[in-house]
């Protein structure tokens, strides 16, 4: 197995038991190992009474963009810090894209940022998360 199939693997593993991004009609994209695609539509039920998207489930795009992307590897890891700035809002109908980037991978910890777009490709949040390897198998993990 190579290192693309090795992560994608990983993110069915994941994707099969995460609930939360099923409900929320999260789709997840792998295009490399460290790397995430997760997309989103804002619907009414995630608006305020301004149609604008709840900036929570800004943040769960964003973070589950993170996940994805940290756990490629094969190897069971957890956010330890996680950050948001809001750029401009989301709205009621748009589609958002978080794309998940790995700054840098070491033993233990290692840092991503996540943009996160709208389907005008305009930054609507900047993320930035710290994960840590808690030394298990992915594959493996129940």
């Amino acid at each position: 197995m190579n290192d693309l199939e090795r992560a994608q693997r990983c993110a069915d593993r994941m994707y099969s038991q995460d609930r939360a991004s099923q409900a929320l009609g999260i789709e997840i994209d792998i295009p490399g190992p460290g790397t995430a695609v997760a997309t989103m539509c804002v619907r009414a039920d995630m608006v305020n009474g301004f149609d604008i998207c709840h900036g929570g489930l800004v943040f769960t795009l964003a973070d589950t963009a993170f996940a994805f992307a940290c756990n490629a590897y094969d190897d069971l890891t957890v956010a330890g810090s996680a950050s948001i700035d809001f750029l401009r809002p989301s709205m009621l109908g748009d589609r958002l894209r978080a794309i998940a980037r790995e700054d840098r991978r070491g033993k233990r910890t290692s840092f991503y940022t996540v943009d996160v777009c709208n389907q005008d490709d305009a930054l609507v949040a900047l993320f930035r998360g710290r994960s840590v390897s808690k030394g298990e198998a992915v594959l493996d993990a129940r």
